[in-house]
């Protein structure tokens, strides 16, 4: 891959998506494939003003070790200088940037019930931490090739042919041209229009329908906004948490989803993949899921805390994005929940509560936003799926028809 490309991508997510101050702290986690790429972006956050990047590594096969050898109370315990960084983040508020590039299959074999467990343990204690930072710092998401994801996507070719094949799908999903920050600048404000249209219809609910069996009505929060593309802190910075992005998304009402939906691509949880799966609603809680492939990984991950059962967004996005237009599949959530609508079981976002920085987490929860140590997207997009809003003063809006945007 040419280095220029890479360099304007470096730049992207260090301006775009995490939009770092003269100043601010940056804490970036990567796997062990592209460290050529992670010295580039360490290099651009730098130059955009960051005072400190501290880089951390990760490694799938060490997690798989760790969870295998330490002891239950070891895997449970969060540890004082393990604390201590999280005091850190709720004084500084530095960037979160991760650079993700995972073996989709890379943890199958793990002990996944011993690893839930520890994370139930744990959660209890980082969770007061993590909501002190809500909404106060920039975060951002972005990808690079890893050797054995390149191969789960592209079987057939040799391992650097596969390499180069990622980069490019990457790259290109990413509107990495000659000069991606004012396309995404132009993305942001065509994502921003179409919220602010679903925003002035008051709707009250939304009914999913498609030829697979997804029947499924979910209420809406009357305070609770459609946002997309970029994010602002409490601070007034703004940023970019997804590259990529193509969705409007929201936060339904806790305790109002009432039917079944099926899901139209795997699930990778735990960088393993669910497949062919369904799951039906009554009261807003999921009461009947099943998995042809990876049913037990499903159901752990339905069992992870009480609020893991009930919907935390629901996320539009037209059948032809750029990323499903590709015709591949990812098996990675970032990439394939930007392909088309999806959902997300878990932990609603309470900056979708309108005036959310006058608000406290708890006043958001209140209003029905969902809390759990979970939030996991999975996708419901098909090409023909319909999708109808029901409105505070009576009307029908369709929104989706043919798998896509009916405005």
């Amino acid at each position: 891959m040419q280095k220029t490309r890479l360099k304007r991508y470096a730049k992207l997510i260090a301006r775009m998506g995490c939009n770092v101050q003269k100043g601010q702290d940056v804490f970036l986690n990567a796997g062990l494939d592209q460290p050529e790429f992670v010295a580039m972006v360490t290099d651009e956050l730098y130059k955009a003003g960051a005072r400190k990047v501290f880089v951390e590594f990760s490694y799938q096969p060490l997690e798989k070790l760790h969870v295998r050898h330490r002891s239950m109370k070891a895997l449970s315990t969060v540890e004082s200088f393990e604390e201590a960084r999280l005091q850190y983040w709720t004084e500084h508020f530095p960037v979160r940037l991760y650079l993700i590039s995972d073996d989709p299959d890379g943890l199958k074999g793990m002990n996944l019930s011993k690893m839930a467990k520890g994370q139930q343990a744990r959660y209890p204690i980082i969770k007061p931490y993590r909501d002190q930072i809500e909404g106060k710092h920039q975060w951002c998401i972005a990808a690079v090739p890893g050797a054995a994801w390149a191969k789960k996507m592209f079987p057939g070719l040799s391992k650097g042919q596969a390499m180069e094949k990622l980069w490019e799908a990457i790259l290109a999903t990413c509107r990495v041209d000659e000069d991606p920050i004012a396309a995404w600048e132009a993305h942001n404000r065509d994502l921003k229009a179409r919220c602010e249209y679903l925003n002035g219809l008051g709707i009250e609910s939304l009914h999913y329908r498609a030829s697979n069996g997804t029947d499924l009505t979910v209420g809406m929060i009357p305070e609770a906004v459609f946002c997309g593309g970029g994010e602002t802190t409490q601070q007034g910075v703004f940023f970019n948490p997804n590259l990529p992005t193509e969705e409007c998304f929201i936060s339904p009402k806790r305790g109002e989803a009432e039917g079944i939906v099926y899901a139209s691509k795997p699930l990778c949880y735990q960088s393993q993949l669910i497949e062919n799966f369904y799951m039906k609603f009554e009261g807003g809680k999921v009461v009947e899921a099943k998995a042809e492939v990876n049913d037990a990984l499903l159901q752990e991950m339905l069992n992870m805390d009480e609020g893991a059962r009930y919907l935390g967004e629901c996320a539009l996005v037209p059948f032809n994005s750029p990323i499903n237009e590709t015709g591949l599949l990812f098996y990675n959530t970032l990439f394939d929940e930007n392909a088309c609508c999806h959902l997300a079981v878990g932990m609603g976002y309470a900056d979708t509560i309108r005036g959310f920085h006058e608000k406290t987490l708890e006043e958001c929860r209140a209003l029905g936003i969902n809390d759990s140590m979970i939030h996991e997207d999975f996708m419901i997009g098909t090409a023909d799926l319909e999708i109808t809003a029901h409105c505070r003063d009576g009307r029908d809006v369709t929104l989706f028809t043919g798998g896509t945007w009916a405005f």
